[in-house]
């Protein structure tokens, strides 16, 4: 059984995201990076501008049609199963994997997850980083908004670590993470919306 949070849960975080330390063992993370060498990643346009950060999506694509990409490889099935026993739905609920490639200096902007995803999920290799949160403004109201909007909770994810986004956390925040200092790898998984999204994630 994945741990149960460790002390990092009592940090000031939104409603509905869960944080567990030490999800995966040293060995199993060893096993992910050395799978992970294989992977053929691509680059990543967010807004029309390039991200620092690489990527490689199995599963499906942030394409708001629902575009398929390549299977789930079978070294993440482990994994997946591992995060749908802690987030107690089936493993296959998660029909997404995401590996992102974090060089130093590669940061990921504020942002809340594609409308067509509910839960996010996701584990921490190699290194650490902070994840901070800001509540959700419509791009328009956003514009408009006085003043820079600051960081309202923030958590450190470290190198080990999985955390799940579900319910104000993912709906009503958006998040980001600074530059990184180290090379850092994230799987994460999503799951697939059954129905709309409520109005609050509508931009």
């Amino acid at each position: 059984m994945p741990p149960a949070p460790g002390s990092l849960f009592a940090v000031d975080v939104p409603d509905g995201f869960r944080y567990a330390d030490a999800f995966i063992t040293a060995e199993e993370e060893a096993s992910l990076v050395e799978r992970i060498a294989g992977v053929t990643f691509s680059t990543f346009e967010m807004r029309g501008v390039v991200a620092r950060r690489r990527v490689a999506f199995f599963g499906r694509s942030y394409d708001a049609g629902g575009a398929g990409t390549a299977e789930l490889p079978s070294f993440l099935l482990p994994l997946r199963h591992k995060v749908a026993v802690w987030a107690e739905v089936a493993a296959d609920a998660f029909a997404m994997a995401l590996i992102n490639e974090y060089s130093p200096a590669a940061p990921i902007g504020w942002h809340r997850d594609a409308p067509q995803y509910d839960i996010v999920a996701g584990i921490s290799l190699l290194s650490s980083c902070r994840m901070k949160f800001r509540p959700y403004v419509r791009p328009a109201a956003a514009a408009s908004a006085q003043g820079r909007r600051s960081a309202t909770h923030e958590i450190a994810l470290e190198r080990r670590s999985a955390y799940l986004m579900t319910g104000a956390s993912r709906e009503a925040y958006e998040h980001h993470i600074p530059a990184v200092t180290a090379l850092r790898y994230s799987i994460t998984f999503r799951t697939v919306r059954s129905t709309a999204p409520p109005t609050v994630s509508r931009g």
